[in-house]
């Protein structure tokens, strides 16, 4: 197949690209890639994921997926395990949105928000 995809990183607008930062990296554990040409703009690693953050321009609204359809994250991260990253962003203090569950879907699964509202799913199949 042409193209050949390697990689994803979604973006999350946000409010305050310095606060957001801080959060990801300090909060959520991810490692932090910023540009002098472009400093509304960021980029976060954690083992094989990439995350983006872009600044909005001040005054204009973000809106998280799930004021738009219930129950939708912004992002969605599948991990080797959900358990042990739960505890570790529980005691890092990122906002934990919605605790460990089983999913009904056969995952292990929990949710933080950033510091806009938005929901990031993290979640572990079973099968």
């Amino acid at each position: 197949m042409a193209g050949n995809l390697k990689a994803i990183a979604p973006v999350l607008m946000v409010s305050n690209i310095s606060a957001s930062i801080a959060y990801w990296r300090d909060k959520v554990g991810f490692a932090v890639e910023t540009f002098e040409a472009a400093p509304l703009l960021a980029i976060l690693r954690r083992d094989g994921v990439a995350l983006m953050l872009q600044q909005v321009v001040a005054g204009k609204p973000i809106v998280p997926n799930w004021r738009l359809s219930e129950k939708t994250s912004n992002v969605f991260i599948w991990v080797e395990d959900a358990r042990a990253l739960y505890e570790e962003l529980v005691e890092r203090g990122a906002l934990i949105d919605w605790e460990l569950y089983h999913a009904p879907y056969g995952a292990l699964e929990f949710g933080i928000q950033d510091l806009d509202d938005q929901d990031i799913a993290f979640a572990q199949l079973l099968r």
